[in-house]
């Protein structure tokens, strides 16, 4: 759904964000703004900081800002739209209804009947938890000691012995076989419809917003599959969903703990480790990696102690690694799982394991070496080798240093011997080696820096100007917005010198343009929170603000001759850049 600017900044506006966030975090006011803990990272002293004047928030510890809108999507995980209706509610705005296709309004209608049959049948699998032909699953659940209040936190349920149980109560419900068939819950034959799920303990999924998008479930007795999950549906993708990502999203803790199953989450929240998740009886995927991305970089996996487990950390670790999320692993022994292991040590214990768990690194040589008896010197050279290659996997020459001192350390292999050993494999991998890769990687920061110079210029002089509205007399004449050649910084200066003309520049207006690209809206925001010259002195302020518009006005001008069409043109452009070099812009 489009909705026009106007819509949105009467919804913004008509939502005062101290007043909205207050609902979130206790603000307490310190000067001109309002301070406290940041609900997007965990931290003892309080960096996140709410300005009623240019009603927006900022993290000057993780860097998270923007408005009341993109507040509630960050912090709920709303779509834009999602997050503006919920707003207009809350400011009585009346929103303009959508105007959708037919086929369009099919799929919306189809998809809200879906969700409206999924709660039903949780409830219904809740309600049959706690009535007599529920009690096979209700003891199986108090002997894995869970107590009634997390049963009802995670809707707990349980599918009956009889085959077309559920079938016949969604069917009383007016619900026809076109709409239950594509829900997942029921399996329809020329011999007629049965539950997907019977004699099973239930566990409904949701999506980070609370709502039921499929099932899990436990059978009873030894019976096959153990668990069983619902299939793909409109609702449902497995590998782009995390049981127990509804809670562990607005956890405190600077991580994730990632588990295999259904019962090590409830487990681990139940002994107050409520940033675990699971994935849905399905490898870890790149999409569940993308997914915790969004809510940490840091994760810990607590995968089973057997063999399966270390498989599946071993598969998980470079998925993570690719999205950019830091992973370790867990030590349960002498226990299998984290339910195993809570029941029997107990939480603090658990936590104490959480602080020392394994880098992800290290843990994948502790794996490689279990494959070799270092008693043997030949095999002891071929674990050498193998870890020497595994070194080379890091492309960055002082991290790679790092990792073989680290392994040095941990394995009493002397580091230089080790060193070389790396240098020697690398130099043998082709003329991509260390020395090549070393100095490529110099060039590639230096290359690299100079062209994030005008950058970093235009980044500057755009925030002096929306810092201290009265520099713009300053520059009158010198520089317009066209003078920002970055194409971000261009539109961003646009709107404030546009701004400035009318009178006000409005951040939280002006970041509302930029909501649907993340990377864009996370350096928009950053402009409007950046404090500059704090630490230097007038003079040296005066010569920074100078330097800065300089700067862009040579880059502009750069631009300009590399790109001029006449010689008439160009004689202008080299007038213009010569008087530049005696241009003094003052402050005061």
């Amino acid at each position: 759904m489009f909705y026009s600017e106007e819509i949105v900044e009467e919804v913004r506006t008509k939502n005062d964000i101290v007043d909205m966030i207050s609902g979130y975090v206790k603000l307490q006011k310190k000067g001109s703004s309002y301070f406290g803990l940041c609900p997007f990272h965990n931290e003892k002293s309080p960096s996140f900081s709410v300005s009623p004047d240019k009603q927006m928030y900022y993290c000057f510890g993780c860097g998270a800002g923007g408005n009341v809108i993109t507040f509630l999507m960050e912090y709920e995980n709303y779509s834009f739209p999602e997050a503006l209706k919920a707003l207009a509610d809350r400011a009585g705005v009346a929103l303009p209804q959508e105007e959708m296709s037919k086929e369009a309004r099919a799929q919306a209608d189809l998809r809200s009947t879906l969700l409206e049959i999924n709660k039903a049948a949780a409830n219904y699998f809740y309600y049959q938890l706690k009535s007599p032909q529920g009690r096979l699953g209700y003891e199986y659940l108090k002997k894995r000691e869970l107590s009634d209040d997390t049963i009802r936190r995670f809707g707990l349920g349980f599918a009956n012995r009889t085959s077309d149980d559920l079938y016949r109560y969604l069917r009383g419900k007016g619900y026809k076989d076109e709409i239950l068939k594509e829900t997942g819950l029921v399996t329809m034959e020329e011999r007629g419809s049965h539950d997907k799920f019977w004699n099973r303990v239930m566990f409904p999924i949701m999506d980070v917003n609370n709502r039921v998008i499929g099932f899990g479930g436990r059978v009873m007795g030894d019976g096959t599959p153990k668990y069983l999950n619902s299939p793909e549906t409109r609702l449902f993708d497995k590998s782009r969903n995390l049981y127990g990502l509804n809670y562990a999203r607005s956890s405190r803790e600077k991580y994730m703990l990632i588990c295999e199953g259904y019962m090590d989450v409830i487990a681990m929240h139940q002994a107050g480790f409520t940033n675990a998740v699971a994935s849905l009886g399905t490898a870890f995927t790149l999409q569940h990696a993308g997914l915790i991305k969004r809510y940490t970089d840091q994760v810990v996996l607590t995968y089973d102690s057997d063999e399966a487990g270390v498989k599946a950390a071993l598969r998980a670790i470079p998925i993570l690694k690719e999205a950019g999320v830091s992973a370790k692993v867990l030590n349960m022994e002498p226990y299998k799982d984290p339910d195993e292991f809570i029941k029997h040590m107990g939480p603090e214990a658990f936590r104490d394991r959480i602080e020392k768990a394994r880098n992800s690194f290290l843990f994948e040589i502790d794996v490689i070496k279990r494959s070799y008896n270092l008693e043997d010197p030949e095999q002891k050279t071929r674990f050498y080798n193998e870890t020497a290659r595994k070194l080379l996997e890091f492309g960055e020459a002082l991290e790679r240093d790092n990792y073989i001192q680290a392994v040095s350390r941990e394995y009493f292999i002397n580091y230089q011997d080790l060193r070389q050993l790396v240098h020697n494999l690398g130099g043998r991998l082709g003329p991509a080696g260390l020395r090549t890769e070393r100095e490529k990687a110099s060039y590639q920061d230096r290359k690299k820096e100079k062209e994030d110079g005008p950058r970093k210029s235009q980044r500057l002089l755009l925030t002096w100007l929306i810092e201290e509205p009265g520099l713009f007399d300053k520059i009158e004449g010198v520089i317009t917005p066209d003078d920002f050649k970055e194409e971000l910084y261009h539109k961003v200066a646009l709107m404030v010198f546009e701004g400035h003309r009318a009178g006000e520049v409005n951040p939280a207006g002006i970041l509302n343009h930029f909501i649907n690209d993340e990377e864009q809206y996370k350096t928009v925001a950053a402009l409007f929170h950046a404090s500059l010259g704090e630490t230097l002195s007038n003079e040296e302020r005066k010569k920074a603000f100078s330097e800065t518009v300089r700067k862009v006005k040579k880059n502009s001008l750069d631009e300009a001759s590399r790109n001029a069409t006449d010689i008439g043109q160009l004689q202008e452009i080299i007038k213009a850049q010569s008087a530049l070099k005696t241009l003094n812009i003052s402050i005061d």
